[in-house]
Parts: structure tokens; C-alpha cells; sequence
């Protein structure tokens, strides 16, 4: 008579196991009954060994966490031992959660290692949930609105003190200095504070040096100021570069 020969079922891991023999054995997994799975889960370990099979540490492991939480139980007081049945449930619980969401995620693979799905539209929460100081509402504006006026060209009135502002000609000043010094001498400063603007001025101070290099002027030294002295008028206008 030939020997009767089986195989044995492969499990990825302990857990695998025990929703494995849950599930055969019709087991409520909210409410494990710790002592049923217990001999279930021993007998089979038992039975891998009888069949020379090499048993993972993570198993042997796991038959030593269920014989642990079946020894608490079997005390007086075994709310540890509820407590490691509670969250030996939720573990499994979380389990089968996992391995069911990757059987349907491997049923939707297209051949190639992808994942399809139809096109389906996401609705968003659009509205804005930080909550700010409102004076950083008022700078956050602020440099907005500035950023959009500097692309802006810059307004006629930016140019207006540039456009409207006088330049004084030196033939000019020449003529008007010539005219004070017609009635006796002047002094440098007295010449330059009657200027009216800082055009003025600068015309004044290049007149008087044209007028000195001309040799229409005398200039006498006073100490901390010196005078202009007019010794002929310009014939016609001086040629000014």
C-alpha cells in the first residue's frame, strides 16, 4: 500500500496563520477564544514538525505569546491577560484589513506592475483654513500692492522738478555780475548767497572764473573772502565751453 502523503498549506507568517485557523474554525475574531486557538495554532505548529519541516523563529515565537496570554488567563485576576487577548484581536484585525486591501489592489494590476483605476472626480475642501494676526493680512497686501505699482511707468509728476526746474545760462550770470560790480566792488560770498537756486549758484561760480580768466576782473584778497574788482566790460558776449 503506497504512504498516504499531504501537503501542508504555506503561510506567509504567524498572522497568516491565525486568521487561517479563524477562519477554518469559524472563530469570532473580536472576541478570540484564547484557549481553542491556542490548541489549534500548537497542533498545527506540531504537526510541521512531525512532517520535518524547518519552523520560523516568528511562529515559534508567536506559539510562545499564545501560551503566555493562555497562562494569565487561567488566573483569578487575568486583566493583563485580557488586555493581551484585546490587542492580539486588533492586530489581526488590522491584518486581514492589510491583506484584503492588497489582494484588490493585485486584481487591478494590468500586466505591467501598474495600477489602474478609472477617472473619478476628487472633490476638495477649497476653503482656507490658517488663521492669521490681521496685521499681517494688511503687510501681505501692502506688498502686494506695492509690487503691482512698480510695474507701473513712473507718473508725469515724478519728472515735473526735473523738467520745470530753471537752468541758469553763465552768459547770463556774466551780464548780471558785470551789472553789480558797475557799482563798485563785490565780495565772493555776497555774489553766491544772491544766487536764487543751486543752478544759479553753479552758474555764478563757473561766470566769475570765466570772467578772471578773461582778465575782466580783479580779484582782491580780504583774508577768509576776497572781492571782485570789474577793470573792463565784456565786449559782446564771452565765448563760454
Amino acid at each position: 500500500m503506497a504512504e498516504l502523503q499531504y501537503k501542508t498549506a504555506v503561510f506567509e507568517g504567524p498572522m497568516d496563520l491565525l486568521l487561517h485557523l479563524i477562519s477554518k474554525h469559524k472563530l469570532n475574531i473580536y472576541d478570540i477564544p484564547i484557549f481553542e486557538l491556542v490548541t489549534q495554532y500548537l497542533a498545527y505548529i506540531e504537526e510541521m514538525q512531525a512532517e520535518d519541516l524547518e519552523v520560523a523563529s516568528d511562529f515559534l515565537e508567536m506559539a510562545a505569546r499564545l501560551v503566555h496570554i493562555k497562562s494569565l488567563s487561567l488566573l483569578p485576576v487575568h486583566e493583563e491577560g485580557e488586555q493581551l487577548r484585546r490587542e492580539l484581536s486588533g492586530e489581526l484585525i488590522e491584518y486581514a484589513a492589510c491583506k484584503a486591501a492588497a489582494q484588490a489592489l493585485s486584481r487591478q494590476t494590468d500586466g505591467f506592475n501598474c495600477l489602474t483605476r478609472m477617472p473619478g472626480k476628487i472633490e476638495g475642501d477649497m476653503t482656507y483654513q490658517r488663521v492669521h494676526d490681521p496685521l499681517e493680512l494688511l503687510n501681505a497686501y501692502m506688498r502686494a500692492v506695492g509690487k503691482k505699482l512698480n510695474r507701473l511707468p513712473p507718473s508725469f509728476d515724478m519728472f515735473r522738478p526735473l523738467v520745470t526746474k530753471k537752468i541758469v545760462a553763465v552768459s547770463q550770470k556774466i551780464r548780471k555780475i558785470v551789472d553789480m560790480l558797475s557799482g563798485g566792488k563785490q565780495s565772493f560770498q555776497a555774489i553766491i548767497r544772491s544766487s536764487e537756486s543751486r543752478s544759479d549758484m553753479v552758474a555764478a561760480f563757473l561766470a566769475i572764473l570765466e570772467l578772471a580768466k578773461t582778465k575782466h576782473v580783479y580779484i582782491e584778497d580780504d583774508g577768509d573772502d576776497f572781492s571782485l574788482i570789474l577793470l573792463k566790460k565784456p565786449e559782446g558776449e564771452l565765448d563760454f565751453d
